[in-house]
């Protein structure tokens, strides 16, 4: 057996053991696709806020009207349903391409690393929108959002670790500049998401 034989086999060999350990099933794509969704679902919020006629800077509605609330619900939990189910469908479509299944040790791990973050965020966010401080969600989400990346990056792919950690920061600033978490939220859900989208597509597809 030759040198480039024994490469071969030790690159066969580290294939095997990266798909048992780790969930390399996420879609690039589907993080281009999510980060869309979420920059549409802004751009819809930004209108529903601002409205078409508003000059200067000033609104046409504000954010503690019950309608506006509604209207703003309805959007975020569409661009979550769709976003959720563009990344399983992805998920399901490359695992059958790569010939690994989507419900394995590695993806409980993965969902189980991200489930304590998220639900926390989650009801952290429910309590903070219940009592009115609306002002609180974007930074909330970003850096839950955030914090479960970080944890799920030791099961999937290393990107997600910086995605995270770019969530997190962005999160602050947002808490740090009170007004512009729509613009934080756009960029941290939509931009960053369509970056790292391709950065994996390129890189692993």
């Amino acid at each position: 057996m030759n040198q480039q034989d024994i490469i071969k086999e030790i690159g066969q060999i580290r294939s095997i053991m990266e798909k048992s350990s780790k969930f390399i099933s996420i879609s690039g794509l589907s993080g281009v696709l999510i980060g869309t969704y979420a920059l549409i679902g802004a751009a819809l919020a930004y209108l529903t806020v601002y409205g078409f006629k508003s000059q200067f800077g000033y609104r046409d509605y504000f954010v503690t009207d019950e309608i506006v609330i509604v209207k703003l619900l309805v959007i975020a939990l569409t661009v979550l349903f769709v976003s959720i189910v563009t990344g399983v469908l992805m998920a399901r479509r490359k695992a059958k391409r790569i010939n690994q299944s989507i419900w394995n040790a590695a993806s409980r791990s993965l969902l189980f690393a991200v489930a304590v973050p998220l639900m926390t965020g989650g009801i952290f966010s429910l309590m903070v929108f219940a009592r009115g401080y609306y002002g609180l969600l974007a930074s909330s989400l970003l850096i839950f959002y955030g914090l479960a990346l970080a944890a799920a990056s030791n099961f999937t792919f290393k990107e997600v670790k910086w995605l995270g950690i770019f969530e997190i920061i962005l999160g602050l600033l947002a808490l740090a500049c009170p007004g512009y978490g729509l613009w934080f939220w756009a960029f941290g859900f939509g931009v960053l998401h369509i970056i790292y989208g391709l950065i994996v597509y390129k890189k692993y597809e």
